[in-house]
């Protein structure tokens, strides 16, 4: 299955190569703080939604969407694995099932210079399924330790695992722990908890985000069953209020869609989360610093869409936010100067 690919909308050769993380050792100096991160999300958090997301926060931890071990093994892994240097702390997130094939790819992903791999076991859409990838993996946790033991043998980078609280037929809180223990003593520290099921017969992905209920109860049980271990909270999290609240029970909090429709509260964070005394970007501040990157983007010969698509939600909650979307989504595709029309949308959000 090599047909999962974060960079499909990428239509030159790079020009950035100087800028990459290829061939280069782990570029955060050490193991990444799992406090705060933005999920992986399929179509979404490709490289130029990671390098905007950057810009306001210095410390979240960024996760790839999804690669399958098929698209690095078989595909163009250098291009699957491409990102620039200003996107760390970042993980990369494998999907697959065959350790020997995860092993090879994680091997590819610390010599990218990746911070971290994480083994999806939560994604729940047929397509993967029938490829043995994802949440039906919570059906079979002793190879999923066989897996997280293969890449741990592989590579000095750390190994995490991102999976739900339970599967249909695989729900019950003793087979939840199981699958946890099994998969500890393979060696996984690290372990990011989507606290709901997934109902892999009959539900789409889309439904299983919304549909079974949230259970932060068995999240929580689970932290205090396992006390050593690093666990880490997903699933409806949406303000930083509630980040801090979860906190008090968690070692760290993932935000997904949140995160991506409402992407300033990422500006918040290095303070709120991490004490970090850096002033907040504004909002325009934001877009006039990505505006370098649009600019080479376009000459490789990229469109503007390809970024612009991830930064709509900016501007939620402000007078003129509908004009700001209609530049950025819709006027994109029929101006022949796409920089004089990012300055515009710029301007709508002087002084926010």
């Amino acid at each position: 299955m090599a047909l999962i690919s974060p960079y499909a909308s990428d239509s030159a050769p790079s020009l950035l190569a100087e800028e990459s993380t290829l061939n280069t050792p782990n570029a955060y100096g050490g193991t990444p703080s799992r406090r705060f991160s933005v999920a992986p999300m399929m179509d979404w958090t490709d490289r130029h939604c990671r390098f905007f997301l950057r810009l306001l926060s210095q410390h979240a931890l960024l996760y790839t969407e999804m690669v399958t071990t098929g698209a690095l093994l078989r595909g163009d892994h250098a291009r699957f694995l491409r990102h620039d240097q200003s996107e760390h702390p970042l993980a990369l997130q494998l999907g697959g099932s065959v350790p020997e094939e995860l092993a090879a790819c994680a091997r590819m992903a610390e010599d990218a210079g990746y911070d971290e791999v994480n083994l999806n076991v939560g994604c729940p859409s047929d397509r993967v399924q029938n490829n043995m990838i994802g949440a039906c993996l919570m059906g079979h946790p002793a190879l999923v330790g066989d897996c997280v033991k293969a890449m741990l043998d592989a590579v000095a980078i750390p190994i995490t695992v991102k999976h739900r609280i339970g599967i249909d037929g695989r729900d019950s809180y003793a087979e939840l722990c199981d699958f946890v223990g099994q998969v500890r003593d393979a060696g996984c520290r690290s372990f990011t908890v989507h606290a709901r099921i997934a109902i892999l017969a009959g539900l789409s992905p889309k439904e299983n985000r919304e549909i079974p209920p949230l259970r932060y109860e068995v999240a929580a049980q689970l932290k205090r069953d396992f006390p050593d271990l690093e666990i880490i909270l997903n699933g409806g999290i949406k303000t930083l209020e509630e980040c801090q609240n979860h906190l008090q029970t968690f070692d760290g909090v993932m935000l997904g869609r949140e995160a991506y429709h409402n992407p300033y509260l990422l500006a918040e964070v290095d303070q709120a989360l991490f004490a970090h005394d850096r002033p907040m970007i504004g909002r325009a501040e934001a877009l006039t610093q990505l505006r370098p990157y649009i600019e080479r983007h376009l000459a490789e010969g990229g469109a503007m869409h390809h970024i612009t698509r991830h930064v709509l939600g900016l501007a939620q909650g402000f007078h003129g936010a509908r004009r700001f979307r209609q530049l950025l989504s819709v006027d994109i595709h029929k101006t022949t100067d796409p920089l004089a029309l990012f300055d515009q949308a710029i301007d709508l959000l002087q002084g926010r």
